[in-house]
């Protein structure tokens, strides 16, 4: 990077970890509080982002090969020399090769996020919390069998400390900057690609106003008016 950024309560490249647990076929097959496609692409868009950012990253999966599947390969594509920690435990706080990976990354702040929220999120963090970690749960890249079990999880962490937040909304306090350049367009790429309206907005101001030459952008603003007959 650049340039280091103030911290002062917020995320920044330089003082979190991300965590992404059990992204797996038998856990989305569960999920039906949130679109399961919206899922899978805020989840790669948070993974985008943070190898963007040169962030540590550990991936956990239960139970691949007896119940849950692999990793999502949409995952595994952005990360695909990684092997992800395997676990029995539905809890990640439990499993020793989980733990250590994240104290291995040095850092206090996990951005975390899983399948399905009551168990998979909100366990690990409530326990990270009692360990002196801060968490942050990426709301928008976590679902649950049901929207109660979902907000009765959310309701749990933010009550024990944790803070939610969004795929978005991490990546954008990672950037802080727009004049960041070393990370501008990867960012942008991301945004075109994965964040919806804001995305195509975003090619739109590029193509219509900054990317035309001024000619053919006139023409597209202004219209010329047919050629009167003689």
């Amino acid at each position: 990077m650049s340039m280091k950024r103030s911290e002062k309560g917020l995320l920044t490249p330089d003082n979190c970890v991300v965590a992404l647990i059990d992204h797996q076929p038998q856990m989305l097959f569960g999920v039906s509080n949130f679109d399961r496609q919206s899922i899978i692409n805020n989840t790669v868009a948070l993974a985008k982002a943070a190898k963007v950012f040169a962030l540590p990253v550990v991936l956990s999966t239960v139970e691949s090969k007896s119940f849950s599947g692999n990793l999502w390969p949409q995952i595994k594509a952005v990360f695909p020399n990684q092997v992800p920690v395997e676990r029995t435990s539905m809890d990640a706080w439990d499993d020793k090769n989980f733990v250590a990976a994240i104290e291995n990354s040095g850092r206090k702040k996990i951005v975390l996020a899983g399948l399905w929220t009551e168990t998979c999120v909100a366990l690990p963090t409530v326990q990270a919390i009692h360990d002196g970690y801060e968490i942050y749960v990426v709301e928008d890249c976590c679902g649950d069998v049901s929207q109660l079990a979902h907000d009765n999880a959310m309701k749990r962490v933010i009550q024990a400390g944790a803070k939610p937040v969004t795929a978005l909304s991490v990546m954008l306090e990672w950037q802080r900057d727009w004049a960041e350049t070393d990370t501008y367009d990867a960012v942008m790429d991301i945004v075109k690609t994965h964040c919806g309206a804001y995305g195509v907005g975003v090619e739109y101001a590029y193509t219509m106003i900054h990317g035309a030459p001024a000619t053919e952008l006139a023409a597209y603003v202004v219209p010329q008016a047919p050629a009167k007959q003689k």
